[in-house]
């Protein structure tokens, strides 16, 4: 994927969405985007974890966790199974954990902040819905790109 900086993709495509501040980046790969799929869920992996375990073709995954910071939604075993796999990244509404081995992985990560805690496994959450956290709704099917600048979203792909 070419260079990603959002103030120029924002300069460029001034229709994009722009999240509200408030993420940090956590992955090996501090700017990244593609084609979003989306996870709602609370406090419980499960979702997560099963998606990873797919073929992500550059594709993002947007986790709307309700922005819970007592449990963590990916640790460095997910984030590895998610690099081996294809995820560009994943954008966080919560936590994650493992915070220096995700760092070492090649793989796009940003999220709320970091807590030590593993989620809960109930088996719950909704894959592919539309979520909205930070000012933003993100559909499936849409483009986001991260960096550490902040977070964009598009109706179509921008690089």
């Amino acid at each position: 994927m070419a260079n990603i900086i959002t103030p120029d993709l924002c300069d460029e495509f001034p229709e994009v969405k722009v999240a509200e501040p408030g993420f940090n980046n956590y992955g090996g790969i501090k700017a990244f985007g593609g084609e979003i799929v989306t996870v709602k869920c609370f406090e419980d992996n499960s979702v997560v974890k099963e998606q990873v375990g797919l073929p992500g073709e550059g594709r993002v995954m947007v986790v709307d966790g309700g922005g819970s910071k007592r449990h963590a939604l990916l640790g460095d075993m997910l984030a590895e199974k998610a690099a081996s796999n294809g995820w560009a990244g994943l954008i966080i509404y919560g936590c994650v954990r493992d915070v220096d081995e995700i760092g070492n992985t090649d793989l796009g990560v940003q999220a709320l902040d970091t807590y030590p805690r593993k989620s809960e496994k109930r088996g719950l959450g909704d894959l592919n819905v539309p979520v909205t956290f930070h000012g933003v709704t993100f559909q499936p099917g849409q483009f986001v790109y991260a960096d550490n600048n902040g977070i964009i979203v598009s109706e179509k792909p921008l690089v």
